[in-house]
């Protein structure tokens, strides 16, 4: 049963509701990273990518390495590494079905982020894949994107959130049991919240690369 009753149906209607963004906003977006966004994404360590397979169906996914583990080829082409993970390869079967992807960068302590999207690929040119070893590892993969927009995302969310100010994040042992959470989604004897910690700690210790 759908508990949503009053579903908006028209742009125009969110219009009369939100109104209509500034003439900055409007002309903000770019087609191309200038000097300004490829600068921003050098120091950036941490991006999230949303990409939809043909069906629509939509997956949000991290990336994250040292600044800079984003490769930029010229103003129009950067690479993202396809560091080791869990192998579900959500992103990667989106693109080869529906090649789009929309990318959030984040430099943490500043609240502004740098959003672009554009054309994805997954790539594996041993050339460029070889100019983003980490730990003395190749990627297998890449995700190369023809960037069609990018532009400045204000700074609203991070400062109502707080996300960035250490005195707003809780306690550690108030945090979610991740261990508990996964067993409790498997949903098998055999996979103990011990067992899942285990794994998770092995695998963070030595897989990362």
């Amino acid at each position: 049963m759908n508990p949503f009753k009053d579903i908006v149906a028209t742009e125009e209607e969110i219009r009369e509701l939100i109104g209509f963004p500034s003439e900055v906003v409007q002309r903000k977006t770019i087609t191309e990273l200038d000097s300004h966004c490829r600068d921003f994404i050098a120091m950036s360590p941490l991006l999230f990518m949303a990409t939809s397979d043909i069906h629509g169906n939509c997956d949000v996914s991290p990336r994250g390495d040292a600044p800079g583990f984003v490769y930029i080829i010229d103003h129009r082409h950067i690479v993202i590494p396809e560091r080791p993970g869990n192998r579900r390869i959500d992103s990667m079967r989106n693109i080869l079905s529906n090649p789009r992807a929309g990318l959030n960068f984040l430099i943490p302590g500043l609240e502004e982020t740098l959003r672009v999207n554009g054309e994805a690929y997954v790539i594996k040119d041993d050339e460029l894949l070889e100019r983003m070893k980490a730990n003395g590892k190749k990627p297998l993969l890449g995700i190369g994107v023809r960037v069609e927009e990018a532009f400045i995302h204000c700074a609203k969310s991070f400062k109502r959130s707080g996300a960035w100010n250490p005195d707003t994040w809780a306690e550690q042992s108030e945090l979610p049991s991740i261990p508990h959470m996964i067993s409790a989604h498997v949903n098998s004897e055999p996979f103990t919240v011990e067992k899942i910690r285990e794994g998770l700690t092995e695998s963070y210790e030595k897989r990362l690369y």
